[in-house]
Order: structure tokens, then C-alpha cells, then sequence
């Protein structure tokens, strides 16, 4: 019997990590909520979206010269109340990124590390709920400072929910459409701050 198939559960649930890094495509596409199996949807139009706002974000990054890293694509992991999430788009200090990437320790990037985290919404996929739910609730757990839903149809637009001072919660979204510039500043060793119009991410 493959390693594979003994962390299969006959395709049943609930899994564990475990179940999920031994899959034998370590677990791709998929990320692990409350012992369940979610599968992302990633999309041509998605992707362009997560990439244009990963772009602004390390620009800002850039310029202000802050020790922070911005990572995405979905072959990165964190760790939640709930089991693994694969944002988008985050940000988290160098030294953390560092760790993974050289050191291997920790592969999965501790949730209450993350500085800023961004879900581009793909409408009517598996993930849509998680993303607008799920996660709402697992990033505020956590204390993640920020928390970014991006949509990129049928109108381009960003809600930016910050954690309300002495709660673990997010206070009520502000949101900005496309044609509108969104400002938010994130902080970090040295606080950033991002400035560009949602329609960037349907613009070529």
C-alpha cells in the first residue's frame, strides 16, 4: 500500500497535516480546513489579479525599505486554528521567510507571523465561502494585523478589515472600487504604505 493511499481515508474525511503532505502531490491545490479537504480555484484572471496586487505591495515594501516579505502563488503554507491556508498574497517578516526557505524550519509559516494577508476571491468556486467565512474568523484568531478581500469581477474592488485595538476581531471592511486609490499603511520593522487603484487588477 502506498503512503499515498494509507492517508487517503478511502476519500473520506477528516484529514490531519499529515494526511494532507503525504498526498502524492504534497497536497497542491488543496488546503486543510477543520479536518476537510478545500480545493482551490485558481484561474488565469485570478492569478493576474493576486500577482498585480503582490507587485504593488513589494513596490511599497521596496520603497520604504522595511524587513518584510511578500510571498504568494499558493505554494506557500500557514498554519491556522482551522489547519493550513495557502493565501494569495502576504507579507511577513524577512527573518520568518528566511527560516523557511533556507533553513526548512518551519516549511508551514506560523499564522501569527503573517503581517498582512490577501484573498482574491474566484466567484462561485469551493473556496468562495472559506475566503468571505472560514477565514474571516481563522486571521482574526490569529491576530493577523490586516486582512484584504480582493475581487476582480464583475467590478474590481478591495475590503481592507483591520483588527480592532484590544479585540481579535476585524472592525467593519472599508471598501474601494475600481477608479478610487486605496491607501492603507501596514506595519512591519518600518510601517509601509500601499497606494493603488482595485482596477489594477484587470488592467494589462
Amino acid at each position: 500500500m502506498s503512503v499515498a493511499s494509507t492517508h487517503d481515508h478511502g476519500g473520506f474525511g477528516p484529514y490531519t497535516v499529515e494526511d494532507l503532505h503525504a498526498r502524492e502531490d504534497d497536497g497542491k491545490g488543496l488546503e486543510l480546513e477543520d479536518g476537510w479537504l478545500i480545493e482551490l480555484s485558481p484561474s488565469a484572471p485570478h492569478n493576474w489579479a493576486a500577482k498585480q496586487i503582490q507587485d504593488v505591495v513589494q513596490a511599497a515594501i521596496r520603497e520604504s525599505d522595511a524587513d518584510a516579505f511578500v510571498a504568494g502563488g499558493g505554494e506557500w503554507e500557514i498554519s491556522t486554528p482551522a489547519g493550513i491556508r495557502k493565501p494569495d498574497v502576504f507579507v511577513i517578516p524577512t527573518d520568518v521567510a528566511r527560516a523557511a526557505i533556507v533553513d526548512r524550519d518551519p516549511v508551514t509559516i506560523p499564522g501569527r507571523e503573517v503581517l498582512l494577508v490577501v484573498e482574491v476571491i474566484s466567484p462561485g468556486s469551493g473556496s468562495e465561502r472559506s475566503d468571505r467565512v472560514g477565514k474571516l474568523k481563522e486571521y482574526a484568531a490569529l491576530g493577523i494585523p490586516q486582512y484584504w478581500i480582493a475581487e476582480y469581477t464583475p467590478h474590481p474592488k478591495v475590503q481592507v478589515m483591520a483588527m480592532a485595538d484590544g479585540a481579535s476581531t476585524y472592525r467593519l471592511p472599508h471598501s474601494v472600487s475600481a477608479g478610487t486609490a486605496l491607501e492603507v499603511d501596514v506595519d512591519a520593522d518600518k510601517r509601509f504604505s500601499v497606494l493603488f487603484d482595485p482596477g489594477v487588477m484587470t488592467r494589462f
